[in-house]
């Protein structure tokens, strides 16, 4: 499988959430070539500013591996991560981060500007599905005005 096919996968996750009314931001963890957890933006249904997509596909990637890293993993995740999950990303030393749609007002670059916040050893690619990540977001943010 390759890049596009797994975001769409975080795609669908990312419909999970705006169909319960969360703003759509969806995960899939992957290793070898196979998904080992998903998430999407739980925040109102658990009343939990912390539930974005990506905290919830790396707990569950933990568990499901019964381990605290994720060296062999790429998180492939709808929106560009905010700092909180950038943190987590970092520590879960993941070896790949895949994002779609960047997001100025909330990603981490707002606060780390040029600072690269992931593992060092972390790849990094950007822009996968992007335009299909932010038409999802913005007819969410266009249905709540």
């Amino acid at each position: 499988m390759n890049d596009e096919q797994f975001m769409k996968q975080a795609l669908r996750e990312a419909e999970k959430a705006f169909a319960a009314g969360e703003v759509p931001v969806g995960a899939v963890l992957v290793i070898n070539d196979r998904v080992i957890s998903r998430g999407y933006n739980q925040v109102e249904l658990l009343n939990d500013p912390t539930a974005h997509a990506e905290m919830i596909a790396l707990t569950a990637g933990f568990n499901f591996l019964g381990a605290k890293y994720l060296t062999d993993a790429t998180l492939y995740v709808t929106v560009e991560p905010c700092l909180m999950c950038a943190g987590a990303i970092y520590w879960s030393k993941l070896q790949r981060i895949v994002w779609g749609a960047a997001d100025p007002k909330n990603g981490h670059a707002r606060m780390t500007g040029a600072h690269n916040p992931f593992h060092p050893k972390a790849t990094i690619s950007t822009g996968v599905l992007a335009d299909e990540a932010a038409a999802l977001l913005k007819s969410f943010f266009q249905s709540r005005r």
